[in-house]
């Protein structure tokens, strides 16, 4: 078991008390460099992802090093996450400190510069954050806000928003999702079987309809009202 242990070794609770002082060190730093640092991602996962990735990724790397430590620190911080995720989900007034609120950075079409400053964004950022979402005029925004995942929610003015079918109350069909039928050049018996449906039938109205085989079928899909739909190998 040579190879478990380094040839200079710290004792388990030294392993673990490192593993604490790494956890909350790193969610400090993560929140006091702001939430752009951490798009996509919430502080305590940002933090976690980070730590573990190094940790593992050392004694893989050096033969000099051992399991032991690295082992014992993982199991640590799992158990600090998910100790953290559920504090968070019990004590709101933790919540709010880990997991901060949206901060308004546009209202009723106006940039609130407090907001970009709290973010610690600027406004080329907040220019292209709105034009992701297709939103080319600042104006038309009603409410956008900075959530904690670094990610900008976009609310327009009413005025700007783009008809639907609701909007004349109009009646519509039901959501249909295709299913596949054929994938790259093979049956999906599963799903024919679902439509009372057999390789017979798909073998025939391929070849009927289409004048085609189902090798030659990249992706095919069926609706409910059976329109098949077919993409050939190019």
């Amino acid at each position: 078991m040579d190879f478990f242990h380094s040839q200079e070794t710290l004792t388990t609770f030294e392993w673990i008390l490192r593993a604490v002082v790494a956890y909350f060190f790193l969610i400090l730093v993560a929140k006091a460099m702001g939430q752009r640092s951490i798009a996509q991602l919430r502080l305590i996962d940002f933090a976690i992802a980070l730590i573990i990735g190094n940790i593992i990724a050392h004694p893989l790397s050096d033969e000099h090093l051992g399991l032991k430590g690295s082992l014992t620190t993982t199991v640590v911080l799992v158990v600090l996450y998910i100790g953290s995720v559920y504090t968070i989900l019990k004590f709101p007034r933790i919540r709010n400190l880990i997991t901060p609120a949206p901060i308004t950075l546009v209202k009723d079409g106006e940039i609130i510069n407090k907001g970009l400053n709290k973010a610690r964004i600027s406004i080329d950022i907040l220019l292209e954050e709105l034009r992701e979402e297709k939103v080319e005029d600042v104006k038309k925004v009603a409410l956008a806000l900075w959530e904690a995942d670094g990610k900008l929610s976009v609310f327009l003015d009413p005025k700007y928003e783009a008809i639907t079918p609701s909007t004349y109350n109009l009646v519509t069909e039901p959501f249909d999702l295709p299913k596949t039928i054929i994938k790259e050049g093979k049956i999906e018996l599963n799903e024919l079987q679902q439509l009372n449906k057999d390789e017979g039938w798909l073998i025939n109205t391929l070849r009927s309809q289409h004048q085609t085989e189902v090798s030659n079928v990249l992706l095919a899909t069926i609706d409910r009202k059976n329109n098949l739909n077919l993409f050939l190998y190019q």
